[in-house]
C-alpha cells in the first residue's frame, strides 16, 4: 500500500487570503526537503496563479468548483496522487468551495487509507465579513456559503486585521463564534501572517465511516453544516477579459473601483505600459496588489462575483479601451 498523504485543505471567501496561506506552506515543505503535491481549483477557464507554484507536483481544476460540478475530476486527481505520492498535499478550493465536500471526497472508502485530512484552514476577510453577514449588502447565497466555510473549519485564520478597527473587529469575532464551536481556534493575521507550526497543527483527529451508508463523516463542528449538493453557490460568477492592452497603472486602478459592487473579487496577469514588465494583480475590498512575475501567459483579467452583470461590465472596459 501506499504511503499516507497528509492533506490540509484551504478554504475561504473570494479575496480572503488563500493563496498566500498556500505560498507559506508550500516554502515551509521545500525547507524541510518534502514532495508537495498542489490542487488548484478555479471557477473560470484559466488559473493566473500557476506561476507561482513551477517547482511542485500541481494539478489545475478549472470551470468548475470541486465541491460540487467537479467531483469526478477531485477523483480523477487523487488518483493520480495515489499512483504518484506526495508527502503533504495542499488543496485550495474556489472562494465559493464548501469544505465539507472535498472532506466527503477524500475521506470515502477508496481514499481514506491513502489520504490523511490534518486541517482545514478558513480564511475569513475581516474587512468585508460584516458587510457579507448583512441582509442589505449581500445575498442569501453568499451568507450561507460563509456559514458553511466557517462551520467545516479546524482552524479559521482571521485575515486582514489591519482594515479594521477594534471595535469592529470585536464584533466579528463574536459573530464567528455565534457560528462556530468554541472549541475551534482563531488566529488574527495581517497578509496571511501565521505561525507556520500553527497552520501544520493536526487538528482533524478522527474521520470515521457511518454504518449505515458507508458514507464518510464531515469533520464540521455545527449541525448546521450543508452536505447537500444544492449548488447554493451557483449565483457566483467569474468574468475573463483576454487581449488585454496596456494601461497605466492609475487607469488601470481607476477602473477596478468603479466597477459595479457585486464584483467581489479580481485578479489576473497585465502589463502597464511604463514598461514589458509582467504583473501578477490582486483585487478585493477596493484595493489592489500588484507582484512583479516571470511568466510567458498573455495578459488576462479576471473578476469573480455575485450575480455578475457581464454585459455591464464588457461596456465598462470598452469604455476603458476607447480611451485608450
Amino acid at each position: 500500500m501506499s504511503q499516507v498523504t497528509d492533506v490540509y485543505i484551504i478554504s475561504g471567501f473570494l479575496g480572503s487570503g488563500k493563496t498566500t496561506v498556500l505560498k507559506r506552506l508550500v516554502e515551509d515543505s521545500q525547507l524541510k526537503g518534502k514532495k508537495v503535491g498542489i490542487i488548484l481549483n478555479e471557477l473560470g477557464d484559466t488559473n493566473v496563479e500557476s506561476h507561482l507554484f513551477k517547482t511542485e507536483k500541481m494539478v489545475e481544476l478549472l470551470n468548475g468548483c470541486i465541491c460540487c460540478s467537479m467531483q469526478e475530476d477531485l477523483k480523477l486527481t487523487l488518483n493520480q496522487f495515489i499512483d504518484n505520492s506526495v508527502d503533504i498535499l495542499l488543496i485550495e478550493g474556489t472562494g465559493v468551495a464548501n469544505p465539507s465536500e472535498i472532506v466527503e471526497a477524500i475521506t470515502a472508502p477508496v481514499y481514506i487509507d491513502h489520504f490523511a485530512i490534518r486541517s482545514i484552514i478558513s480564511l475569513v476577510d475581516a474587512s468585508q465579513y460584516l458587510e457579507y453577514q448583512s441582509i442589505f449588502s449581500s445575498s442569501k447565497e453568499i451568507r450561507t456559503l460563509l456559514k458553511e466555510q466557517i462551520n467545516c473549519a479546524s482552524l479559521i485564520v482571521l485575515n486582514k486585521t489591519d482594515l479594521v478597527t477594534e471595535k469592529k473587529l470585536e464584533k466579528i469575532l463574536a459573530s464567528i463564534r455565534k457560528t462556530t464551536s468554541v472549541e475551534t481556534p482563531i488566529i488574527k493575521s495581517t497578509f496571511g501572517d501565521v505561525a507556520i507550526n500553527e497552520l501544520l497543527l493536526s487538528r482533524v483527529q478522527t474521520l470515521e465511516l457511518t454504518k449505515e451508508a458507508e458514507q464518510p463523516t464531515c469533520s464540521c463542528h455545527s449541525d448546521d453544516c450543508n452536505h447537500k449538493h444544492d449548488h447554493q453557490h451557483a449565483t457566483l460568477k467569474a468574468v475573463k477579459l483576454t487581449d488585454v492592452p496596456k494601461f497605466t497603472k492609475k487607469e488601470f486602478e481607476a477602473w477596478l473601483k468603479q466597477l459595479p459592487n457585486d464584483v467581489i473579487r479580481g485578479k489576473g496577469i497585465i502589463t502597464f505600459n511604463d514598461g514589458a514588465t509582467a504583473y501578477s494583480f490582486q483585487y478585493s475590498s477596493g484595493r489592489l496588489y500588484v507582484e512583479e512575475v516571470e511568466t510567458s501567459q498573455p495578459s488576462i483579467i479576471i473578476l469573480i462575483g455575485d450575480r455578475l452583470d457581464s454585459e455591464r461590465i464588457k461596456e465598462s472596459y470598452e469604455l476603458l479601451l476607447q480611451n485608450k
